[in-house]
């Protein structure tokens, strides 16, 4: 009986030994790929005040209808185009000592561009500039393709992970072994606006140049955890 239990005790201990986990580190990697934008977006919209709900109305109506139009023939599809946002608020007179008196409305409607044509957004800027629109926001460019650069991000995530946890290892007197385990991070994407300031841009000549913008570049950040085995 004795030799039987001193037996078992053994082989628990012998298969305790072989699922103990082996020692590790846990790293982060960071890779960065710059890419140039190939796709862009911007607002515009057009203001309009008259002294009745219709009339204001109306042309406004009128206006962005114009817009569209002239951006469609200047190559923007119906895909490319939507609208952004519509108001219409009443203009009071405020005076001590009596009710708000509507003296006018103010009707504002904005659209929206995005095209997959960086080299295009000078030149559709400055038509819906041309076109009618008062107001503008801000430009952004991105990239179409989220996954474009992520082969090479991620690689250089994971390169950057390894070399920080052999550096540590070696700094322990250990050898870094195999990855036992990999965690992607998420993609960080910051936005690349080009500000427009928050004013009328009113027509003044149908020769007015085109309006010069650059597309730059835009950085992409992709993140790894890593475990590596320690030997």
């Amino acid at each position: 009986m004795r030799l039987i239990f001193v037996t078992l005790a053994l082989i628990a201990t012998s298969a305790f030994a072989q699922v103990a986990p082996p020692e590790s580190i846990t790293v982060g990697g960071t890779g960065r790929v710059t890419l140039r934008p190939d796709r862009f977006t911007f607002n515009v919209g057009v203001q309009t005040v008259a002294p009745t709900l219709d009339a204001a109305l109306n042309e406004n109506n009128q206006r962005v209808s114009a817009v569209i139009a002239a951006l469609k023939k200047a190559g923007a599809t119906d895909a490319e185009i939507r609208t952004a946002g519509f108001s219409l608020y009443p203009q009071q007179d405020y005076r001590e000592g009596k009710l708000p008196r509507i003296v006018g409305y103010q009707v504002s409607n904005s659209i929206t561009v995005t095209k997959n044509a960086v080299a295009d957004a000078g030149r559709l800027l400055q038509t819906a500039v041309n076109a009618g629109v008062n107001q503008a926001s801000n430009i952004e460019f991105r990239n179409a393709d989220p996954a474009r650069g992520r082969d090479e991000g991620l690689r250089a995530a994971y390169e950057d992970a390894r070399a920080k946890a052999t550096l540590l290892a070696s700094a322990a007197g250990r050898t870094l072994g195999r990855a036992l385990m990999i965690s992607e991070g998420s993609a960080e994407r910051p936005p690349q606006p080009y500000p427009m300031p928050q004013r009328a841009m009113m027509k003044e000549s149908a020769q007015i140049s085109e309006v010069p913008v650059e597309g730059g570049t835009e950085e992409i950040s992709f993140t790894v955890t890593v475990v590596f085995e320690l030997r």
